[in-house]
């Protein structure tokens, strides 16, 4: 079997155990297993998401936050649009464009932050809009919590300075009162990002600090420098996943323990790829996102000459195998959110109608006038609730179905004007996702804000795959590629093989051939210089590709 080896697009591979080109795929024991489609899930956003963040209340259930360039919003999580929760309902001063919002939850309070305005509060239990942290707390592009503490970094107006709010006080800023602080830091360059926990990394654009938690030290925390002319201009690169911080840096993508030490994990894999087909120009777009069902980190970024705004390429980091893959997605902010929880009565307002209206419809039933009526048949048990004056409406009711905008209420009583508001619940029956799909409490999963703007999940069909082998050459001979057997559980599978004459010859490939019921791909090649290429296409259901096994001959030898 030829595998289809670690993906390492940097170094060539002729003759090797690596492949330059997989696709949409993640990496296996066995090779490569499929990655699905994305989903919508939300309304669109009013504008460009630049931040989003996951809350949880004192019961398990979720907040969805989302920022744009000038507003806050929260999701409604019965009707999936989103509310503007910004203070006072106003805008916010315009975020740069390089950078995003910043959250932290803390106990029950919800931060969010950045540089050109002051940091915004928004009590999870309580709530209805943001409010300003008080305190007075600096401006920052970024926060962490760190221990039972507030830590800011990329100060408006203080680039080299680390501020911390006070022990377990997140509206305390003042020096010396509860262990709040700050440290200018002497080298290294401005702050461009940290990252929390029980010990804190405080990155600067050619400097890496480790911060711990020093109690009865006049210091308050140990500031230690762990990296020299090593460190990162693009903080929304910077991750942490089981106790590992992962990020783009000076010399490539980093992973640094909590002893301090630094690898390297893209050297002479990824590095140079990236370095010369992203758009350096887009730093905010280079989202580095921890997908634990997968044990995986993902890096987004948008390629050269891609369009404003949005991400089109994802570089996926197995820590565990120590391998990469590559998916092609398109959108503008990813998150690590979970699906709203509900519960069954919040189920009725899914798929829900409108109502504009309440009436006698002239022998004493109530009828509703409606947004529509599509999805309703004379019979259907529905529920009706919210209505305000005609409050007699209110309830679960057999319906019949009058005209494309009208339902009566059967066995029901018109007794009140009506006055304002009300919904018509849709069937169970009419939800687009499985009960399975709504859960009472949510599990955090990678979710990406689409290229309109609304909410999505990676729950679809699986994507388009396709592999590269690595190159086959015997160099001074050539080769005969009769066709090839790829070695998968998927059952529609198309290959075609790439062949060069000399390494600098631009390649070409065959026209792809559909697998047999053998398992055969047959080819026709005859070339110096041979590699297959496999093609899995959407919606395919499979679990794994491992290699191909190749049939060919020397030339002369048929």
């Amino acid at each position: 079997m030829l595998a289809f080896g670690e993906y390492r697009p940097d170094v060539n591979s002729l003759n090797r155990s690596n492949t330059q080109s997989v696709t949409n795929v993640l990496p296996q024991v066995d090779g490569y297993g499929p990655f699905k489609t994305w989903e919508e899930f939300t309304d669109a956003l009013a504008a460009t998401c630049r931040g989003a963040f996951m809350a949880r209340k004192n019961d398990g259930s979720i907040l969805i936050f989302a920022g744009t360039s000038t507003k806050l919003y929260l999701l409604d999580n019965t009707n999936y649009s989103w509310t503007d929760v910004s203070l006072g309902a106003g805008t916010y001063t315009a975020l740069n464009d390089d950078r995003n919002w910043s959250f932290v939850q803390f106990g029950q309070k919800v931060i969010a932050s950045h540089a050109n305005d002051v940091m915004q509060v928004f009590d999870v239990q309580t709530d209805s809009a943001f409010s300003v942290l008080a305190g007075s707390p600096p401006q920052a592009g970024h926060i962490a919590v760190l221990n039972q503490f507030v830590v800011a970094t990329e100060i408006f107006g203080q680039p080299y300075r680390v501020q911390w709010s006070g022990l377990n006080a997140i509206t305390t800023w003042t020096s010396g009162v509860t262990f709040s602080g700050a440290q200018d830091l002497p080298d290294g360059g401005p702050t461009t990002g940290s990252v929390g926990g029980e010990f804190g990394i405080v990155v600067q654009s050619d400097a890496i600090r480790r911060m711990i938690f020093s109690p009865g030290s006049a210091l308050v925390f140990q500031i230690d420098r762990i990296a020299n002319d090593l460190g990162s201009t693009v903080p929304e690169s910077i991750v942490e996943s089981n106790g590992i911080v992962y990020m783009y840096s000076q010399r490539g993508f980093i992973a640094i323990t909590q002893d301090g030490g630094i690898t390297p994990i893209g050297f002479e894999r990824v590095d140079r790829t990236f370095a010369r087909s992203h758009d350096s120009g887009s730093p905010r777009l280079v989202q580095g996102r921890a997908d634990s069902e997968h044990n995986v980190v993902l890096w987004t970024y948008a390629s050269a000459g891609s369009s404003p705004d949005q991400f089109d390429r994802v570089l996926v980091f197995n820590h565990a195998l120590d391998r990469w893959s590559e998916l092609e997605m398109t959108g503008q902010y990813l998150a690590q959110i979970g699906k709203p929880g509900t519960t069954l009565e919040a189920l009725d307002v899914l798929n829900s109608v409108v109502v504009s209206g309440a009436a006698d419809n002239g022998s004493g039933l109530i009828r509703l006038t409606v947004s529509s009526t599509a999805d309703m048949t004379t019979g259907d048990y529905r529920a009706v609730a919210e209505v305000t004056g005609t409050t007699e409406a209110n309830g679960n009711w057999l319906i019949t179905v009058i005209d494309a905008t009208h339902i009566d209420l059967q066995g029901s009583t018109f007794s009140n004007a009506y006055v304002s508001g009300g919904y018509v619940g849709g069937s169970l029956e009419d939800l687009v996702a499985s009960l399975d799909s709504y859960r009472t409490v949510a599990l955090a999963e990678i979710a990406m804000f689409g290229m309109t703007g609304s909410v999505g999940f990676f729950t679809g069909p699986n994507l388009e795959a396709t592999l590269d082998t690595a190159v086959q050459s015997s160099v001074a001979k050539r080769l005969f590629v009769r066709g090839m057997y790829p070695i998968t559980d998927a059952d529609v599978v198309y290959a075609s093989t790439g062949r060069r004459e000399n390494l600098n010859a631009v390649e070409s490939f065959t026209s792809e051939a559909l697998m047999n019921s053998q398992g055969f791909v047959p080819q026709r090649a005859s070339t110096r210089h041979a590699r297959g290429r496999v093609r899995i296409p959407t919606g395919t259901e499979w679990t794994f590709i491992s290699g191909v096994e190749p049939d060919f001959v020397r030339e002369g030898h048929r």
